[in-house]
Order: structure tokens, then sequence, then C-alpha cells
């Protein structure tokens, strides 16, 4: 076998002048704001490369490159031990991370916190309206109605599920006594008849603008692009904290060394006084043994130019994910150059 990266003249097939290629991917929902504007960019840089990317869950993305109808798939939650079984040449790499937030539908109230026990409390139908005594306790001043809350999660199988699942186990016993982590979970807000399901982190968030008194869990780009209000929380530190670049990174810092064997990490609940607590990192799914030398090359060269480039570290700031530390960065460079051609 031919060594991709190193020596990509090396593989049989590799494109000529400017042969186009096709590259189709699917996925997580999460990433899908800045692999679209980083697709776009690409492009104009590369031409000869059209990069596809559906939104269409972690899950399908999961099933789609396993039934090899894609050429690489998006995640926010890892692989099991039975992917592996099935297809022992997949990798995951990280590629940004991202906040999800709780974001909520609600006249009148322009400020918000939430500690975890509450919003475990409220996703588990415990809190039912918003002026219970909790909610009130952490904002004093603000003008809480009385009326039920209801509440928004996903309806596909969902990384950005899984990630925030995850948080509230961690937070709140309870929850993962009765109700678990995954990326799809029979919510108790559904069977009070309170919970509302939405395809994809877009579909949640359209689901928040239609329903007053609602909340959700929603990805950081999503909540700003939709101009639609998050809370606050109350972190690991008993510090409250504001999603954004500075309070990301924070997190990502705390965790840096959280990485299992297969080169995935959650980032919840992490220590530190500046970090947000609901975080974790977006992956891409691809073969390290791959049969299309010339389809994995321009993969590749896509995933490097994503991981080094100035104006994509840009962009992805812009638009609310936090970009890799640079020993996260240095890894996946190294794992790319593992690549071998068949």
């Amino acid at each position: 076998m031919a060594l991709l990266i190193l020596l990509p003249s090396a593989c049989t097939g590799a494109p000529e002048g400017r042969r186009i290629i096709t590259l189709n991917g699917a996925g997580a929902t999460f990433p899908l704001p800045i692999y679209t504007e980083w697709i776009h960019l690409y492009s104009q840089q590369n031409p000869s490369v059209i990069i596809n990317y559906q939104g269409i869950g972690s899950g399908g993305g999961q099933k789609a490159i396993l039934d090899g109808t894609v050429d690489f798939a998006g995640s926010d939650s890892p692989l099991n031990e039975e992917h592996y079984r099935r297809m022992p040449d997949l990798q995951m790499l990280p590629m940004v991370a991202g906040a999800i937030v709780l974001a909520y539908n609600l006249e009148g109230v322009d400020s918000l916190v939430l500690d975890g026990p509450t919003a475990a409390r409220i996703f588990m139908a415990e809190i039912t309206r918003w002026n219970d005594a909790a909610i009130a306790r952490l904002n004093p001043d603000a003008h809480l109605p009385d009326a039920p809350i209801t509440v928004v999660h996903r309806s596909d199988g969902s990384g950005t599920t899984e990630i925030f699942t995850s948080y509230l186990a961690a937070v709140y016993p309870e929850w993962e006594e009765k109700v678990g982590v995954g990326k799809a979970v029979e919510w108790p807000v559904d069977k009070a008849g309170s919970g509302i399901g939405g395809k994809g982190n877009p579909g949640v968030a359209h689901a928040i603008q239609i329903t007053p008194n609602s909340i959700g869990y929603l990805e950081l780009s999503q909540a700003l692009e939709n101009d639609i209000p998050f809370a606050d929380l109350i972190n690991a530190a008993g510090k409250r904290v504001r999603a954004n670049a500075e309070t990301m990174q924070a997190a990502m810092a705390a965790m840096a060394g959280a990485f299992d064997e297969r080169f995935t990490a959650r980032i919840v609940n992490a220590p530190g006084e500046n970090s947000w607590p609901i975080m974790g990192y977006t992956y891409l799914i691809l073969h390290m043994e791959p049969e299309d030398c010339a389809k994995a090359k321009a993969l590749a060269d896509f995933i490097r130019w994503a991981i080094t480039d100035e104006a994509a570290a840009r962009k992805a700031a812009e638009m609310g994910y936090a970009t890799l530390p640079p020993e996260v960065g240095e890894r996946v460079l190294e794992k790319l150059a593992e690549i071998r051609c068949r």
C-alpha cells in the first residue's frame, strides 16, 4: 500500500490536471453551518474538488459510512465497538468544538440563568412551570410567567443529544438512573405531554422560535444565527458563565488530556472558573485504508486546509465554534499522514 499523504504521487489513479473529484458526506447537523462555509471557501481555491455534505444527524452519518453510501461522515458522538468491528479502518478526527446552549422563547425575559440540576429537572418534567421556585431563586430580577414549560428536543439520532444527556447525567444522578445517555433517549417530558421533537439543530431552533414559553438544547451557532436568546449556566466551579469563545477555550484547555485511544473526548462539566459546561468536539469519520486514492487524497487535503488555514479558523470563530487547540490539531495532521491506499 502507498502512503497517501507523504507520497501522493504513488497512489494509483491519483488525479491529473483538473480532473473533477466529488466527495459526498453526511451526518451531524451540529457542524453543518461551518462545514457549509468551509466547503464554499475551499471550492473557490480548489474548483476541481466538489464536496457535498448533508445534515442528517450523527446517527444517520454513522449508518451512511458503514453502509458505504458516503465518502466521509460527520458525527458528534463516538462510534461504538460494533462499528469498529464492522469496519476496522474507520477513524474519527475532531474538527472543531462547539457549545450547546439552552435556548428559550420567553416574552419579557431577556436574561436567564440556570444551573445543572434545575435544567435536568426541567427535562425530567419535575419542574413544569416557569415561575417554579428553583428557577425564580436563580433569577430574582426576572419577570417569570406563571406558564407551563414546553421542552424541545431532537427527534432524530443525534450527537448533540448524546453530549447534552451526558451533561445532565453528570450534574443530576437521577437522570442517569432513569433516562440515561445516548444519541436518542425516551424523554420524560414526552410522557408528561410537554415535549416537542425537532429534526436536526435547525428543527429544534424553529420549534423554539414558534413555541411561546419553550426551552430546548441547541448548538450555539444555530442560536446565534437565528437570534434566539439562551441561558447562562452555573458551571462546575459554581460560577455563572456565558457561552462564547473565551469560555469554550477554557473548557477545552481544562480537558485537553481527555482523549481516549479512539481519539474521541467529551467536554462536559469541565473544571475551571471560566469553563462553559456543555461542549463537544464534532468529528469527521473517514477510512484509513481507502479504496479510491484520489478521493482520499482530496479529502485529506480539505481536512488539512480546514485545520491549518487562517481564514477557515476566522470563519469558525465568527460562527461561534471553537477551533482546535494546537496540540489537538497537530495530532489530527499526524493521523492524516497515516492514511494508506489499498
